[in-house]
């Protein structure tokens, strides 16, 4: 029997015509996913869904999916689906990461250039009737300094376009090189520094804790008088109140924005403002964009019910189903390397080498390497995944290396991290055992036999009586409990670290009072996502 696929948002015609060229049964209602409660009648029938933005894939619609093994939605962002809720069900989610890039990194040229001539305003004063030629005055692009805050697929496009404008160029970008940046011709900055220096900056940057509210009034207090700001990624990077006081007061002289806090935006601070440039989301608005990834959805989501192909899978990683026993729990183990050396590395990583030693380096090494480059970037880029994490460290002019060889320590097999930065290499090893759960077997060289848990704080110190009695007694004042604490030393008296396992998240003042005792080297949070480790 032929699987069935459901459109459920407006594709193109020619991604239906995709899915019944390959064999798939397709029912295009575009309508339909506007209407949950009938969306929600009719999805046991279906094996596919194929979406845009407007159907909304929450738990309950997942719920009521008995047969759904697969979502595609066409375009990169994935905030309407309930990828846990998927994930539990076993459905994967695949997305389309680059078929917008293009695409959004022009209509951010588009503001850029109407915010400097106030293109919208005066046209409709001309329109008007009006003759307003000296009301108009706008500023040239060429020779201004123009900031990137977050230079990956979108950002780097947008840099090049700004070298090509005869712009001065700098960006921010944790995970940015110094070499891609040569390459680009643009410089890598402090974020700071670029608030300090940018006529224009522009948001390329995803939506993660790190980066929300990024703009706001303490940011735009660093800003040069007359900064003008444009925002084509996510709404919540800006805080839209901070920047429409800016922008009445004259600190900022105009801003361009196609996303917002709340959407669809119906109400904002910054409406009616002049030399504001608002649009309705249409990053991806183009013709070629909208063709791209409706036709790169239906062939990916085709392969995987007619082939078993798993491509640009959120959930999953792309593995045979032969390989998929075997090899899934080493995934996560590579995962949980690369989120660990992520989470406690501040630098920005030159290079990546991972050594496969024992039965695993016989495996598929290349989704490992995904998944620990995956791993690795999540702590800076939310939405990475296993397919477009190694896209992005090419971007950032992160130089990754594998190597492979026979059983050569104590361990069957092993997995072995090693990153290098400007200031340091740091090393982090792991395997699984029979129970399919990782483990770190070595952190800093200093061995140990960890359990990779969900909250987790990382101690690096001085080998001396008293650690574990001190780490106890702050967190205990501090209501945070310690469930369980392994500990490894290179010799007495040398370097000692701990992995600690605590119920929730510890607050970031309570680390600090970790941090001030001068016993204590570093302290990290750590938090990893091992509600699969044993599916």
């Amino acid at each position: 029997m032929a699987p069935r696929v459901l459109v459920s948002d407006k594709l193109s015609p020619t991604a239906v015509q995709i899915f019944t060229d390959r064999g798939v049964e397709v029912d295009y209602m575009p309508d339909v996913g506007k209407d949950k409660d009938q969306l929600a009648e009719i999805i046991g029938q279906y094996d596919g869904l194929a979406i845009r933005s407007a159907t909304k894939a929450t738990e309950k619609l997942i719920e009521a999916a008995t047969n759904l093994k697969v979502i595609g939605r066409a375009g990169i962002g994935v905030d309407n689906v309930d990828i846990p809720a998927a994930s539990r069900k076993g459905i994967i989610v695949m997305n389309t990461p680059f078929g917008n890039s293009i695409t959004t990194a022009e209509h951010a040229i588009a503001l850029m250039f109407a915010v400097a001539r106030q293109l919208p305003a005066a046209d409709a004063s001309t329109q008007a009737g009006k003759w307003e030629k000296n009301r108009f005055m706008g500023v040239e692009i060429t020779g201004k300094t123009l900031g990137v805050i977050g230079c990956g697929n979108i950002g780097s496009i947008v840099a090049s376009r700004g070298v090509g404008l005869k712009m001065r160029v700098v960006a921010f970008d944790p995970f940015l090189s110094a070499e891609r940046a040569a390459q680009l011709g643009i410089e890598k900055v402090e974020l700071d520094d670029l608030f300090k220096r940018a006529d224009f900056i522009t948001l390329h940057t995803p939506m993660t804790d790190k980066t929300k509210g990024i703009i706001n009034a303490a940011a735009i207090a660093k800003m040069k008088d007359g900064v003008r700001i444009i925002n084509c990624a996510r709404g919540g990077l800006v805080v839209e109140a901070d920047l429409a006081a800016a922008i009445k007061s004259g600190k900022v002289a105009g801003a361009g924005v196609d996303v917002f806090e709340t959407e669809p935006a119906t109400d904002s601070p910054l409406f009616g403002l002049d030399n504001v440039v608002c649009t309705p989301h249409l990053g991806a608005s183009t013709s070629e964009a909208q063709e791209n990834v409706a036709l790169q959805v239906a062939e990916q989501m085709a392969d995987y019910l007619i082939r078993g192909a798993v491509t640009n899978a959120i959930n999953m990683p792309s593995i045979t189903a032969e390989e998929a026993p075997i090899l899934t729990p080493f995934v996560k183990l590579a995962e949980c390397l690369g989120a660990f050396v992520g989470q406690v590395t501040d630098e920005a990583i030159k290079s990546v080498e991972i050594v496969y030693d024992g039965t695993v380096s016989t495996m598929n090494t290349r989704a490992l390497t995904s998944a620990a480059l995956s791993g690795l970037m999540k702590s800076q880029v939310s939405d990475v995944n296993m397919v477009s994490a190694p896209v992005m460290a090419k971007e950032r002019g992160i130089q990754v290396t594998e190597s492979r060889r026979d059983q050569s320590g104590v361990f069957e097999t092993y997995i072995k991290l090693t990153i290098t930065t400007e200031k340091q290499t740091r090393s982090v090893a792991g395997t699984v055992f029979s129970d399919g759960k990782p483990r770190f077997i070595q952190i800093k060289g200093i061995n140990l036999d960890a359990e990779v848990g969900r909250y987790m704080v990382y101690t690096t110190n001085n080998d001396a009586p008293g650690i574990i009695g001190l780490l106890g007694t702050t967190f205990g004042q501090a209501g945070v409990n310690i469930a369980n604490f392994q500990l490894g030393r290179n010799r007495p008296g040398g370097d000692a670290i701990a992995l600690l396992y605590v119920d929730s998240p510890v607050p970031e003042d309570v680390l600090d009072k970790v941090r001030a005792h001068k016993e204590i080297a570093s302290a990290k949070p750590l938090v990893f996502d091992v509600a699969e480790v044993s599916a």
